[in-house]
């Protein structure tokens, strides 16, 4: 066997149901960021300008998925200070300033500062 991923910083993968580009998502033990919208299960397929008929982009039930670098992201909670742990919350697929007494795994760390209101929070992921 040899190598089939050079860095595998950007793999299409499996996704829950209704994810959205720029969604933060957690499956498995990996945390990422869709780069594209979750692929319907039934995808149609695409007709290129000489008629092949062939399935475009990722399969169904996936999307491109984002596995490092810093992302941004709209979220509701205050954050003091550069370098505290994000969380994610993993039924909703949704951030978090808490780790909710270990039921949140880390996410990454934050990159930028903001108070309560929602609004913009830079993150690293961690993976």
């Amino acid at each position: 066997m040899g190598e089939i991923f050079r860095d595998a910083d950007y793999l299409s993968l499996p996704v829950p149901d209704g994810r959205k580009k720029g969604d933060p998502v957690r499956i498995g033990g990996l945390n990422g960021v869709l780069a594209t919208n979750r692929t319907p299960d039934t995808q149609p397929a695409f007709t290129d300008t000489t008629g092949q008929v062939t399935p475009g982009g990722n399969p169904a039930g996936h999307a491109s998925v984002w596995l490092k670098g810093g992302h941004e992201f709209t979220v509701a909670f205050a954050v003091a200070s550069v370098g505290l742990p994000i969380y994610i919350v993993p039924a909703s697929n949704t951030l978090s300033a808490s780790d909710a007494s270990g039921a949140n795994p880390l996410y990454g760390h934050a990159l930028t500062t903001k108070g309560a209101p929602s609004g913009p929070l830079t993150v690293r992921l961690t993976n």
